[in-house]
């Protein structure tokens, strides 16, 4: 459910200059791993499903060189859902390797950049 939610922001995030939106998203990652920290100790869970800021951050990261198109956006949603499920190396390994809030944050970071690799290998082709 994060990962949709993400979507309306995402329209609005797009709609920023560059350079408003890539300091924006690195502010909410930095943020992310405060929040998600504090969540998962306050929950006595690893990687609680109810957080859902690291899902929201890493989809606005898959979308960030995708133009404002609906094929495009869903394209990300599952190739990163799928990612951040299936956690193929090294996502689990980074999960495992960092705690607390860094290691919520930055598997689904990992997760978008494979969606984002696939998404440009597709981009090139088309």
């Amino acid at each position: 459910m994060g990962t949709l939610m993400a979507i309306p922001f995402a329209l609005l995030l797009k709609s920023l200059p560059v350079h408003i939106f890539w300091l924006l998203l690195i502010a909410l990652f930095l943020l992310g791993i405060y929040l998600c920290d504090i969540s998962s100790k306050r929950l006595a869970q690893h990687d609680p499903g109810g957080i859902v800021w690291d899902e929201m951050v890493a989809y606005w990261l898959t979308i960030a060189f995708l133009p404002v198109s609906w094929p495009w956006w869903l394209a990300a949603f599952i190739l990163f859902r799928f990612f951040d499920i299936v956690k193929p190396w090294p996502i689990r390994l980074v999960e495992n390797r960092f705690g607390g809030g860094l290691g919520i944050m930055v598997d689904d970071i990992v997760a978008a950049f494979y969606a984002m690799a696939i998404l440009e290998l597709v981009g090139r082709f088309l």
